[in-house]
């Protein structure tokens, strides 16, 4: 089943969401919000998805759903952790700066604790006080979790995933070096974090879900011109139940945690950096990564960061070109 969150005060209105995106139902007679749902779901998912049967079928109300009535699935969640599971991104990033890589690095996940108070819906603007802070997006992919005792292990973790959705992590590049250098992690350089209108069931992604990672491309574009579609299931150094695993490691997570992947990135056919889509090749899901492989292959990064008045897509279709989660769709802007 798809499920949104409508905007309506702090937490949003629940919906049930056709397969093909255009209708919705309520849900509030069932949970008022998904973190409700989430709190109580081995006995309302039930419920929900019947509404969902119900809501195919015609035989409940409806009314036309449309993507820029959405607030994020979690307009704010008790965690949000991401993780760098694609550790060809973080060789990248050490490669372009002449660093060498740790072998640790590909056997111990790296993950943040993002700010989850004011969580961005799909068409929510980026706001940035400043061009000159690096204005970036990070196309993800998120998953959201019931309650996971601590300790849990990567097999326990599996079943413990309750929806999947889409991330723009978004990232103030020219902020994160200062803030790195100090040895406390981010912050300033991590603002508020959108997802994609509706979050989904995984049963919902069909064989592109093995329990562990999603096999389909995430594209993304800037000003309507396709920047990268590298498949989120190649690659993935740490699938989900592992990051998950991980950030449970020392404390318990409650239901409604997001867990995400990190950037999506994917290493040419040849083992070497993935190649623009302008050369061909897939792309990448940050102009961050785009700027490391310009640096590595002509010693200087020439695309630009996001500039105010620039937009972001990023979406992901099934194999019949259908549009799974909707799209996060934002314009750069500075604060009124």
């Amino acid at each position: 089943m798809k499920l949104a969150s409508l905007k309506h005060g702090r937490d949003g209105r629940l919906v049930v969401v056709s397969k093909d995106l255009t209708r919705a139902t309520d849900a509030f007679f069932i949970a008022p919000t998904l973190q409700a749902a989430l709190d109580d779901w081995e006995r309302l998912a039930p419920r929900l998805a019947d509404l969902a049967e119900q809501l195919e079928h015609g035989s409940v109300p409806a009314f036309r759903f449309h993507e820029h009535d959405c607030a994020a699935p979690l307009p704010r969640a008790f965690q949000w952790a991401d993780g760098s599971a694609y550790v060809n991104h973080v060789a990248l990033v050490r490669q372009a700066r002449g660093a060498e890589m740790p072998a640790s690095f590909w056997e111990d996940p790296l993950m943040y604790q993002g700010g989850s108070d004011a969580l961005l819906g799909p068409r929510e603007a980026i706001v940035a006080a400043d061009e000159a802070s690096g204005i970036d997006f990070e196309a993800e992919v998120a998953v959201v979790t019931g309650d996971v005792p601590m300790g849990s292990d990567a097999a326990a973790a599996r079943g413990l995933i309750r929806l999947v959705m889409l991330a723009n992590d978004v990232s103030l590049r020219a902020l994160v070096p200062g803030e790195l250098a100090k040895g406390f992690g981010f912050f300033q350089s991590k603002p508020s974090s959108a997802f994609s209108p509706v979050a989904v069931t995984p049963d919902e992604l069909g064989p592109a879900w093995d329990g562990a990672r999603l096999h389909l491309a995430l594209s993304s574009y800037v000003n309507g011109k396709a920047f990268g579609s590298p498949d989120a299931g190649e690659d993935m150094t740490f699938d989900f139940p592992t990051l998950i695993a991980h950030a449970a490691k020392t404390r318990r997570l409650g239901a409604g945690t997001i867990i995400g992947s990190g950037t999506v990135s994917n290493r040419d056919a040849d083992g070497g950096p993935g190649r623009p889509v302008a050369d061909g090749g897939r792309g990448y899901s940050c102009i961050a990564e785009q700027r490391m492989v310009e640096t590595i292959l002509r010693g200087e990064a020439h695309t630009p960061f996001l500039r105010f008045g620039d937009t972001v897509r990023i979406e992901m279709r099934d194999a019949a070109g259908h549009s799974i989660f909707g799209a996060i769709e934002q314009e750069v802007r500075a604060p009124d």
